[in-house]
């Protein structure tokens, strides 16, 4: 659907108020993240480059989840609840898995496993929630362009579900390797969902989708190269879980596959790595995983592995916009 010009003050304003309430986390958490000492190990197994940003201040994520806070305290409204407790939840799991990591003084925290399994869980909750609601939104749509809808059985949907959000969660927490990587690969799909509502239906993914993006703008002012401060875990399962959440919210679960490409592929070369090594007895298809370590150790500087990222989740989220119109 077209933004008509009644539309426009209200994106912008969820867009603003996203960017305000983030900045002003951003502000005060990254003193405070100095202060208490949780700073970021580098993973061992990292390119060697990557051993001078340990030390950096990490759980920033924290921006991302503040503007969901209140939400959740202060509103009881269908959809927006849930919606709220999918990204809320999520992050905390990160933020778990960040806490042990730093305690144990080394980038390990929680078990894939344990991350995967936590996170089903809400996955579970989140659904079960919406599906209860007296709220009008697209349930059991998968994919809807125009006058076009995809729909399955529910249990179909319901279990598609679960697949979307923990499967994205973990490939958003897989790009998160570079200075602004996943913050900026993350602002076109959001873009895309917070323009791209059904009329007569709730507005509550659309609304999650700009309050995000005015977030993303907020933390790319700490997380850009080179980086001051560090989203973590906390940050990367929480942006997962809202990208996740407002293509569930919106109908559009396939979709997520197009606009979030770039994510789709960094998740499937870590699978394509360790499948092919476990085969072969120890030979690599890349130099190293996920894609953009590839390149970094192929001679591209960081910056431009991020621009690159950033300029394929553009042209993706782009061609997924004219289909979807």
């Amino acid at each position: 659907m077209a933004l008509g010009g009644d539309l426009v003050l209200p994106v912008l304003l969820h867009v603003f108020g996203g960017f305000v309430v983030a900045l002003a986390a951003g502000l005060i958490a990254l003193p405070l993240l100095r202060r208490l000492q949780l700073r970021q190990h580098a993973y061992e197994d990292a390119p060697q480059s990557h051993q001078a940003k340990t030390g950096t201040p990490t759980m920033g994520g924290i921006v991302f989840i503040v503007p969901f806070l209140f939400p959740l305290f202060a509103f009881r409204v269908p959809l927006v609840l849930p919606t709220c407790f999918l990204i809320v939840a999520c992050g905390a799991i990160g933020m778990l898995d960040d806490l042990l990591g730093i305690m144990r003084g080394r980038n390990q925290g929680l078990r894939a496993s344990t991350k995967l399994l936590a996170s089903a869980l809400v996955a579970i909750v989140f659904l079960r929630w919406i599906d209860a609601s007296p709220a009008i939104y697209p349930r059991d749509v998968l994919f809807h362009a125009g006058d076009y809808m995809l729909t399955a059985p529910h249990w179909v949907w319901l279990l598609l579900g679960i697949a979307a959000i923990t499967g994205t969660i973990h490939a958003v927490n897989l790009t998160d390797g570079l200075d602004g990587l996943a913050t900026g690969t993350m602002i076109p799909p959001l873009l895309v969902f917070g323009l791209n509502f059904m009329p007569g239906y709730s507005h509550a993914g659309q609304d999650a989708a700009l309050l995000g993006l005015g977030a993303c703008f907020a933390f790319l002012i700490f997380n850009r190269y080179p980086a001051k401060m560090f989203m973590g875990d906390t940050g990367s399962l929480a942006l997962g879980a809202l990208l996740s959440g407002a293509a569930i919210l919106e109908g559009e679960m396939l979709l997520l596959i197009l606009i979030g490409g770039v994510f789709v592929a960094e998740a499937l070369s870590v699978i394509a790595q360790v499948t092919y090594f476990k085969a072969t007895g120890g030979k690599r298809i890349l130099r190293m995983s996920p894609l953009h370590h590839h390149f970094e150790l192929g001679g591209w500087p960081e910056t431009k592995v991020t621009l690159r990222f950033w300029t394929a989740s553009l042209v993706l989220s782009a061609i997924g916009w004219f289909v979807v119109r």
